[in-house]
């Protein structure tokens, strides 16, 4: 059985990650990968009840607490959904794992750097994506397009410099893991950088040994 490969999407609020997911997916399918999509936070039973949670924008949750109950989601996803879905070989794209808590919770929050690497490496085996993708933005840029589609949970109402930081964050840790990350320049019409996803991921998969 071919080994699966765990693909992740990362980027700022309204990077367009949902949209690039979708057209990727498809394609996959259509040349007869296995493929499934999933997303952080909330894509099992519990995770459902822990996203209500955290994007829920009256509660206030200490920002320790909100890192701990990302953990949670991630550990039941990956045990419920990603690792039984890579054994079977399939091709795993997530909205959102690690590298979003690192630029959120990390950089945006400012919660340690270290203890964030160290809880991952505790809790998850410091377990991590075979590719990521970053879709990158201008914030301003961003928000508006969520603004359009009134999507207006906990983080569309953080500041405009939270934003910067969480930006600045997913670049910072791209440029430290180059071989993993795919930086996309996310300012462009919806083909095109799908064009450009498909293009360079086939290439790092050939590296990994999986070819299509």
């Amino acid at each position: 059985m071919k080994k699966g490969v765990f693909i992740t999407f990362e980027g700022i609020e309204g990077a367009g990650k949902s949209t690039q997911i979708e057209i990727l997916s498809e394609k996959l399918k259509k040349k007869g990968i296995k493929t499934l999509t999933t997303f952080e936070p909330g894509d099992t039973e519990l995770g459902k009840k822990i996203r209500d949670l955290l994007l829920n924008p009256s509660l206030s949750i200490n920002p320790l607490s909100e890192l701990l109950l990302y953990f949670a989601d991630r550990l039941q996803h990956i045990e419920e959904k990603i690792n039984p879905f890579l054994s079977q070989g399939f091709v795993v794209i997530c909205d959102r794992f690690t590298d979003s808590t690192l630029a959120y919770q990390g950089y945006g929050r400012g919660i340690s750097i270290e203890l964030i690497t160290t809880l991952n490496k505790i809790l998850l085996n410091s377990f991590k994506p075979d590719i990521t993708i970053l879709l990158d933005l201008s914030p301003e840029i961003g928000l508006e397009r969520n603004k359009k589609i009134k999507k207006n949970d906990k983080f569309e109402l953080e500041t405009l410099p939270f934003h910067n930081r969480v930006r600045k964050g997913f670049l910072q840790i791209a440029s430290t893991d180059t071989e993993r990350f795919i930086v996309i320049d996310g300012n462009r019409g919806i083909n095109e950088i799908a064009t450009e996803i498909y293009d360079k991921l086939k290439e790092r998969l050939k590296k990994l040994k999986y070819e299509f």
